[in-house]
């Protein structure tokens, strides 16, 4: 099964230059996270209009390609709410949900350029009508950066789907999520150019979509959302996530397009400071000078949050300016300091990465700015969670080799991993394959480092790596390749953990499971007890089991895989409807505990059974398979 990760970074490529960090945190509303003196604020919220299908609104789909007529802008609110008859499900009974850790504290009054400073902003809605022809217009009847050609879902992934209901899903989900491969199918129904649901904005809905990004470490993605969507449609609320997107991405010229309109339509000290950033880095350095004077005339920022906006205007064509930055008296990392440090080759201390939550360690990954050492530890927990690929994992690695800082243990990985993938020798490159993995061959590998080694574990003929067998399994079904590893069938211990998942994921499989292959299965390495339940959850969800057998395992694991409540509700609505996008949206909601050991398998058992019904069964099965690796 192809990595859907690999397929959105490629598909995404073109659209993102650079990638960097911002800790886009709290889930209630899309807070802006720049620093004490950074915050805004917006309008009152005007009611989202309903989206009116095309063929009945000729001011949405003109023949001759006008552009399409804009709907009022939403802004930011504490928190869309669901329309009648469309409850929000909470997460399955029994599960941990992961509280949202809080924003770093900032927000004023919003504060506007006097009129003395700069001129008055022309309204980039009037500039778009000369600048931009007909025929190049986005509409906001359908946003996103990738169609189905390129990975994503189908344009009505969501179907009729009500629009402040999703709103509402997205807004509440925790993130990140314990599981890789629904991070992965969460972002590919994030980033997919889909039509915009019945009752919300389409530029709103893109900002939801990409708050939600942010949250869970996927700057890159977030980034192309909110780009997305032309300048001319950007309501206050996209502003806001877009400012965010570009800081977390460490592109603070992703911010120059929206500088006038969003000085005249959602005004804040952040985008003052832009302004003068923008002016330097288009090569005009008297103009950002006077810009960066009056900011600090006005106390618009100060400190190390105003050398960082000097640093980028030297860093524009013909600045001139030397500045240093010190750490010393910083105690909270926010987007503002991360991403400008990012763009400017400033290294932030480790210290201040503990003060924010765990997507800024996925950032971090993504960020071309940093050197290769800072890189890697963060790009192996990326790994885990689905921001990187296996094939950009390698890549990552491959590169450390001609590069001097890294440490000598990371050097003597990325030698082992030469060896695992090149050595013409099968017992050499196991041999290098246990190096990377660890010494305890009872105990699993970090889920990281199978991800690194899956292609290179695809290579080993099963008769070379029969004592590894689950370990191999393991490591090939983290990339997604199932097909490579049901050719170890025959090689793995029959009750073992390699036969579970192979049980799990072998998409050739035509015959069913009896009970007594369940009752073979000792459980394996971990919470065996827990991994036995979860199996059947898995086989049961994807039909590899009768209806007599599933009756007869549910009672005897003591698995209420019947039990019905708001959320399976919900998601059996879904599913019968067809919306793989809302099925994912779902399945996400009902991922929200810590790790795999807070999984209901009952809850497992729904998810897979939902997403094989809506055509995602590659996806269902590299689920149920991760639950076996990981618990």
């Amino acid at each position: 099964m192809r990595t859907c990760l690999k397929v959105t970074l490629a598909a995404l490529a073109a659209a993102c230059s650079l990638a960097a960090l911002a800790p886009a945190i709290g889930q209630d509303r899309p807070e802006s996270l720049l620093p004490p003196g950074f915050g805004d604020t917006t309008p009152t919220p005007a009611p989202a209009p309903r989206r009116t299908p095309p063929s009945a609104n000729p001011a949405q789909s003109q023949p001759n390609g006008s552009a399409p007529a804009r709907s009022a802008p939403t802004t930011p609110s504490s928190g869309p709410t669901a329309s009648p008859g469309a409850p929000v499900p909470a997460p399955p009974a029994g599960m941990a949900t992961i509280q949202p850790l809080p924003a770093p504290d900032g927000s004023v009054a919003p504060l506007t350029t006097p009129a003395a400073d700069t001129p008055p902003p022309i309204d980039p809605a009037v500039l778009a009508q000369y600048e931009m022809p007909a025929s190049a217009r986005r509409s906001l009847d359908r946003v996103g950066p990738i169609g189905p050609g390129e990975g994503g879902l189908a344009a009505d992934a969501f179907g009729d789907a009500d629009g402040p209901y999703l709103e509402t899903l997205m807004r509440r989900l925790s993130a990140p999520l314990p599981s890789r491969w629904i991070s992965i199918l969460l972002r590919r129904a994030l980033v997919s150019r889909v039509e915009t649901p019945v009752g919300v904005n389409g530029a709103d809905f893109a900002a939801e979509r990409a708050w939600l990004l942010l949250r869970m470490g996927e700057s890159v993605a977030a980034r192309a959302v909110v780009q997305g969507v032309d300048t001319g449609n950007y309501t206050p609320k996209l502003y806001q996530v877009a400012m965010n997107a570009g800081l977390a991405a460490g592109d603070p010229g992703a911010l120059c397009p929206l500088v006038e309109g969003a000085m005249q339509r959602a005004p804040a000290r952040g985008w003052t400071m832009a302004q003068a950033m923008c002016a330097g880095l288009s090569g005009s350095p008297t103009q950002a000078g006077a810009l960066i004077t009056a900011a600090r005339r006005r106390n618009v920022a100060s400190g190390v949050d105003m050398l960082l906006a000097q640093k980028v205007v030297g860093a524009g064509g013909q600045g001139r300016q030397a500045v240093t930055i010190e750490w010393d008296s910083v105690d909270q990392l926010t987007s503002w300091r991360f991403g400008l440090a990012m763009a400017t080759g400033v290294a932030v201390p480790d210290a201040l990465y503990r003060t924010v939550g765990v997507q800024a360690t996925y950032w971090r990954a993504l960020s071309p700015a940093m050197t290769i050492a800072d890189r890697l530890p963060a790009a192996d927990a990326a790994a885990a969670q689905g921001v990187l690929s296996s094939a950009a994992l390698v890549d990552l690695y491959a590169a450390a080799e001609a590069d001097d800082s890294v440490q000598s243990a990371v050097a003597a990985t990325v030698q082992d991993l030469r060896t695992a993938y090149a050595d013409r020798n099968a017992e050499g490159r196991m041999t290098a394959l246990r190096s990377i993995w660890g010494k305890a061959e009872d105990a699993w590998p970090s889920y990281a480092r199978m991800v690194l080694t899956a292609r290179a574990a695809a290579r080993i003929p099963p008769a070379n790596g029969e004592r590894d067998a689950d370990r191999m399994v393991a490591a090939m079904l983290s990339a997604g390749l199932d097909r490579t590893a049901a050719r170890w069938r025959g090689t793995v211990a029959k009750g073992g953990d390699g036969w579970a998942m192979i049980a799990l994921t072998d998409p050739d499989a035509t015959g069913r499971l009896s009970y007594g292959d369940l009752a073979a299965y000792s459980g394996g390495r971990g919470d065996s007890a827990l991994k036995q339940r979860l199996l059947f959850a898995g086989l049961a969800g994807l039909g590899r089991l009768s209806a007599g057998d599933i009756e007869r395992a549910a009672q005897a694991l003591a698995v209420p895989i019947g039990t019905e409540n708001g959320w399976t509700r919900a998601l059996d609505t879904a599913a019968r409807a067809g919306q793989p996008g809302t099925v994912a949206l779902l399945a996400a909601t009902g991922m929200q505990t810590a790790s795999w050991h807070g999984m209901p398998p009952e809850a497992l058992y729904r998810i897979v059974a939902a997403l094989r019904a809506v055509g995602l069964e590659g996806e269902a099965r590299m689920i149920a398979a991760e639950a076996i690796a990981r618990a």
